[in-house]
């Protein structure tokens, strides 16, 4: 068990040093690392709201490896569609946010594969593959979808068995090839409209959306750890710092793993009786996933 242990710490700590070398890579300690926001402390704060979100029209969005470029979405209010932009790091500066076609890109941690969503892009020596498919396991796919360092995906489904009710579940990687999803623990698929997961890249703990009888009212973000014995802990709420009576959703963890982003915001009826979600993104100091941890 302790040789077991010692390998798992061996690859979390390998798994940062890769998240931080891409970082590095481009910006280093150049200041405008983040759209050159003062990082946050153990209370979340806005991040970068006169850029991402000046009209509160935010849903969700994360960087890719190297720091390089910034995915997210928009939806509501003036954007009658969901609408993707990206921003990118060119000769020394963030540029303008632009428009683009790329949809819900989660990248692998070494940066060479671009998930979108049931497809996938791989990195060559001219630029991004051609759009391919990544199997018949992912159909079902539901909203989100995340990786872990050797390539396992995390996602929630819905099988027609369950009644509409979705799960969270992992597909692992075995010899090239995705195998069928599997189900994680039922008290992890508790509520409704489970979403949006996310995974640690050495799979030690995940983060997910959900609204639950035990929330602060609308969806909140829940942990689960991974414990010693391989189970999952129960999942745990991660308390009025982070979740309150608005929704929060779309948790990401930078690649460096200094810093939790998520999104936070409200559903505001239109006079002809339709709705606007209006959210922005927030970011908190990673220290709060760890001071969750339970003893074992």
């Amino acid at each position: 068990m302790k040789s077991v242990y010692v390998a798992l710490t061996i690859l979390s700590a390998s798994v940062v040093i890769i998240g931080e070398s891409y970082a590095n890579s481009i910006h280093g300690n150049n200041p405008q690392r983040y759209f050159g926001e003062q990082p946050p402390g153990l209370n979340p704060k806005l991040f970068s709201p006169k850029i991402l979100s000046p009209d509160g029209r935010f849903e969700g969005g994360n960087f890719n490896p190297d720091m390089s470029e910034y995915y997210f979405t928009r939806k509501n209010g003036k954007y009658k569609q969901r609408t993707f932009f990206v921003i990118r790091y060119e000769d020394g500066r963030w540029g303008e946010e632009q428009e683009t076609n790329i949809r819900w890109p989660m990248f692998s941690v070494d940066g060479n594969t671009m998930f979108l969503g049931k497809q996938y892009r791989e990195k060559t020596s001219t630029g991004w593959s051609a759009i391919k498919n990544l199997g018949e396991f992912i159909d079902e796919q539901a909203h989100g979808l995340s990786v872990a360092a050797n390539g396992t995906l995390y996602f929630p489904f819905f099988k027609k068995e369950d009644n509409g009710h979705g799960n969270l579940g992992f597909s692992r990687l075995v010899n090239g090839k995705y195998e069928q999803p599997v189900k994680l623990n039922a008290d992890i698929n508790m509520g409704q409209y489970i979403a949006h997961p996310y995974i640690a890249p050495d799979e030690s703990y995940l983060m997910w959306d959900v609204e639950r009888e035990d929330g602060f009212g609308q969806a909140d973000i829940y942990l689960s750890f991974k414990l010693k014995n391989g189970v999952w802990s129960s999942p745990i709420n991660m308390g009025n710092n982070i979740n309150t009576a608005a929704q929060e959703s779309s948790p990401w963890v930078s690649y460096d793993g200094k810093y939790l982003f998520f999104t936070r915001g409200n559903w505001e009826v239109n006079d002809d009786g339709t709705k606007n979600y209006v959210g922005k993104r927030y970011w908190v100091d990673a220290k709060v996933i760890e001071s969750l941890r339970p003893s074992e």
